[in-house]
């Protein structure tokens, strides 16, 4: 294998394969996992929320919130636990059907006289009073009697250092497939409610709010895992007690109709009386955010003040928590960056109620694998097929596609289907391919550059260059037209020279003969001594090429003038003698092979055919009669009335066999357009009609005319010589009843 094949080959790997090696590797790295993707596609869905969050629904829950009024009317915080049991009376005697508290009662109460008295003087004056504060009751027993007549969840935070300590359960975990301790998150130790407060409760929930790597809540562990035990959380606690329901249940892989199609296997669904709430493998559910509604919020002071209309909270389900500044309860979520910790839990409440679940369904990242690897095969197959652009518009019709079928999966089935990532490889398919895809362009365009540049004009060099596409340089067939043109006499001419003038004369010489064909957007094939070869209609198409061909040979005899006017006063100055040089041009136009000919080492962009041979005839025989350029047969019926052309002869020219018309080329369009000329033409016709007939009288006649109507402009004497030579020659020697009027050359 060449060099340059090796090259070429090399590149269409890299062209391809490097793409394609991107697609493999994003497919790998989706399927491992990486928090950077995970990260990416968190902003798509919380964009998704932000966009489209979920309308407020009066469902029964509510937050009974110790907001910053509320400590101002009724005291910092913490309150006596007097305070918290009145709040609960008053709750319960609203009509709620479940209480939870997003607040932990891990300490006992210090205003409770049990805790004050040790702390009071010993003195006679106030033992009586000592006596009668210690009849009072405790203030956590308070407490725990308003717990136990009221339908009351507590909560306990689960935390990442052992403590030894252990909530209470409150209800029975069932599970159907794979056991879920093996996928909830574990922590090591709790900071529970006391014992006395967590007995009389109905429920018993984690309130812990696990934050993704940026800080974000989007998810609420529905179950954590404490050594062997799971523990529901607040929001489960909360929904069991007001159904009172005793157990929850979880589904989870392995299970029947549970799936994990692209997907680890895990925790698939939670079911807790009658609702069922979709999960992550892990546990934990999507939280669908609404917008600040503030009819879910009733300050804490309000149901203690009694201002709380009777049978607002019959049937809520009521979270206490608060929003207090100081009492670093604010979380961030997609829709509020300072939201208490209390509203994510009766959001999740709520989404539950109203059947507003947001789920990414267990097949959704094998979906989003298989789109990814149809869309990133089909970008690799549709670029070189169908181009950059052709290709842009694909790549971007089908991101299109994956945005608008994520757009209707959230917002018509509350699907979580990611399409950036996708969509991000598609570009980064498409921009490495167009990229290398440009490398290789400008590969190619520096190629035709190198290429060409000898050959073409710098013009037509940079239209090859932009358009490279329409080179062909394996070798086709193509109707060309091709120019020979050399010296007259070059030998003789040659052998009065000296290298290094002979090397100056012909640069001088072939310089402007080499001017004239790249005006012509000609290309020039090469130059063989004294001899400057040249074709059109390749590499780029030209359909006028026959056309060009002949300006062309009009232009080198323009330039001939002023390279002898030149010449003539070089040799005056020198003192030597001058003598004018003499060019002969022949043109032809018909069908050729064209392209890299050559050997695997060398190979020159060249043209070949008899056309070609025809043509190196055609200029050969320009000396024979007389005149400058001879043109073919094709390329005269090509030129309209472009060009001025004069038939010579009816030739076989050496080395063909099927003898041809050729014609003299005699200047441009505006002597085709001459009176005169049309006349003499007319004339010169007849004059070869006599001629071939044999009517030796009337072409002599009519030669005579000629001469009489030839110009500066034509200078056709020399061939009405040889005419006339011609048939003094035949006048001697027949040619015979059977002679066509063929005259058949014996020499280039």
């Amino acid at each position: 294998m060449t060099p340059s094949r090796f090259h070429a080959a090399l590149h269409r790997g890299l062209t391809f394969g490097l793409p394609a090696g991107l697609l493999l590797a994003a497919l790998l790295l989706r399927i491992a996992g990486s928090p950077l993707l995970e990260s990416l596609q968190l902003q798509v869905f919380d964009q998704f929320q932000r966009a489209h969050p979920r309308p407020y629904q009066a469902v029964p829950v509510r937050i009974v919130d110790v907001d910053d009024a509320t400590l101002a009317r009724l005291g910092q915080w913490p309150w006596p636990r007097t305070l918290v049991a009145r709040l609960v009376e008053r709750l319960h005697a609203l009509g709620a059907s479940a209480i939870a508290f997003d607040i932990v009662f891990a300490e006992p109460d210090r205003t409770s006289p049990r805790q004050v008295l040790p702390l009071w003087p010993i003195a006679p004056a106030i033992d009586a009073l000592r006596e009668t504060a210690g009849q009072l009751p405790d203030h956590d027993q308070v407490l725990a009697q308003a717990i136990g007549e009221a339908r009351v969840v507590t909560g306990f935070a689960l935390t990442a250092e052992p403590n030894g300590a252990q909530p209470a359960l409150k209800t029975g975990i069932a599970h159907a497939g794979d056991d879920p301790l093996l996928y909830a998150v574990a922590l090591r130790g709790a900071v529970t409610t006391l014992p006395s407060l967590e007995q009389p409760a109905l429920g018993n929930g984690h309130f812990n709010l696990l934050a993704e790597r940026d800080g974000m809540i989007r998810r609420v562990p529905l179950l954590l895992r404490l050594g062997d035990t799971l523990y529901p959380s607040l929001v489960a606690e909360a929904l069991r007690v007001a159904q009172g329901a005793s157990a929850v249940s979880v589904k989870s892989s392995g299970a029947s109709g549970e799936a994990s199609f692209g997907q680890h296997t895990g925790m698939a669904r939670v079911k807790i009386g009658r609702f069922t709430i979709p999960t992550d493998e892990r546990g934990r559910a999507w939280v669908y955010y609404t917008v600040l509604a503030p009819e879910r919020t009733i300050p804490a002071w309000t149901v203690l003040d009694g201002s709380v209309e009777p049978g607002a909270l019959e049937g809520a389900i009521v979270f206490v928590g608060t929003s207090a500044t100081g009492l670093k309860d604010l979380r961030a979520t997609p829709l509020n960056p300072v939201a208490a910790g209390v509203e994510v839990h009766a959001q999740l409440t709520e989404q539950v109620l109203a059947g507003q679940f947001l789920e990414r369904p267990d097949w959704a990242g094998g979906a989003e694998l298989v789109y990814l690897l149809v869309l990133g095969a089909g970008l690799l197959v549709a670029l070189p097929r169908l181009g950059a652009l052709g290709a842009a518009v694909f790549g971007a019709g089908a991101i299109a596609a994956a945005l608008a079928a994520s757009w209707y999966a959230f917002t018509a089935l509350h699907w979580l289907l990611d399409p950036v990532y996708p969509s991000l490889v598609v570009l980064a398919i498409y921009l490495v391919s167009s990229f290398l895809s440009y490398l290789r362009t400008e590969a190619e365009r520096r190629q035709v550059r190198q290429a060409f540049s000898r050959y073409l004009s710098p013009a037509l060099v940079d239209r090859l260059a932009r358009h490279p596409e329409q080179l062909r340089l394996g070798g086709e067939r193509r109707v060309m037209t091709v120019l020979f043109a050399d010296i007259q006499d070059f030998t003789a001419m040659a052998e009065q020279l000296s290298a290094e003038e002979l090397g100056r004369f012909m640069n001088r010489f072939l310089t402007p003969m080499t001017q004239a064909v790249l005006e012509q957007a000609g290309t020039v094939d090469k130059y063989i001594g004294d001899c400057i070869m040249a074709f059109w209609n390749a590499p780029l198409e030209d359909p006028d090429h026959p056309s060009h061909g002949c300006r062309t040979a009009l232009a080198m005899r323009r330039h001939l003038v002023e390279f002898n006017r030149r010449l003539e006063v070089e040799r005056a100055q020198e003192g030597r003698p001058f003598a004018p040089v003499h060019i002969g041009i022949g043109v032809n136009t018909g069908e050729c092979s064209v392209g890299n000919f050559g050997s695997e080492q060398r190979f020159d962009y060249s043209v070949l055919g008899d056309s070609v041979n025809l043509a190196s005839r055609l200029q050969g025989q320009s000396k024979s009669y007389g005149v400058d350029v001879v043109i073919g047969e094709s390329t005269a019926q090509s030129l309209g009335g472009s060009c001025a052309a004069l038939e010579l002869d009816l030739i076989a020219v050496k080395g063909k066999t099927q003898p041809g018309r050729i014609f003299a080329l005699l200047g441009d369009e505006a002597l085709a357009r001459d009176e005169r000329l049309h006349v003499l033409v007319r004339v010169h016709d007849e004059m070869l009609a006599a001629y071939r007939a044999q009517d030796w009288d009337r072409a002599e006649t009519l030669i005579r005319q000629c001469l009489e109507l030839d110009t500066a402009q034509t200078r056709l004497s020399a061939l009405y010589r040889l005419y006339s030579e011609r048939i003094a020659a035949y006048r001697v020697h027949p040619p015979g009843t059977e002679w066509d009027g063929v005259f058949v050359a014996t020499t280039k």
